[in-house]
């Protein structure tokens, strides 16, 4: 059985905008969580090799990069997964996400479902001394604040 966090949020644009949006314009909406790092350095700016097999990178105010995951499945503007690893995840590790554009009257649902975090060791950093309901409880919550970061860039 996978962990899993499911969230949805209806913003006021059509999925192409929305995918648009998650996809280029992500250094503008997503705001960084320490519980949920990419690296061990203060947070730096996201973007998206766009199509499959592309990357999702994080650029350190020094230049570095630090890849977070690849891409597992562009699909504009209806579906976006991507593998994801946190900086605190032992180093083979890494979980997905899974991101779906679906159009509702004028608006576009955005749902957002992170699974495989039943692969985190329970002694792991990445934890944070949390049981899996805690730990999947503040995933979904940070998920959350990033759609209505995404939500009010769309606006």
């Amino acid at each position: 059985m996978t962990s899993k966090v499911y969230v949805a949020l209806r913003v006021k644009a059509t999925p192409d905008r929305a995918f648009a949006v998650f996809t280029q314009e992500i250094g503008a909406w997503w705001r960084p969580n320490m519980m949920f790092q990419t690296t061990p350095r203060p947070p730096g700016r996201l973007a998206f090799e766009p199509g499959e097999g592309g990357r999702l990178t994080e650029t350190l105010a020094s230049g570095k990069v630090f890849e977070i995951g690849k891409v597992l499945a562009w699909e504009p503007p209806d579906r976006l997964a991507f593998s994801w690893r946190q900086a605190n995840f032992p180093l083979d590790l890494h979980t997905e996400v899974e991101v779906r554009f679906e159009a509702v009257g004028d608006e576009t649902r955005v749902s957002i479902e992170h699974r495989g975090f039943h692969q985190v060791p329970a002694e792991s950093a990445a934890r944070h001394g949390f049981p899996d309901q805690i730990l999947l409880t503040r995933l979904g919550e940070w998920w959350q604040a990033q759609l209505r970061s995404i939500r009010d860039t769309v606006a």
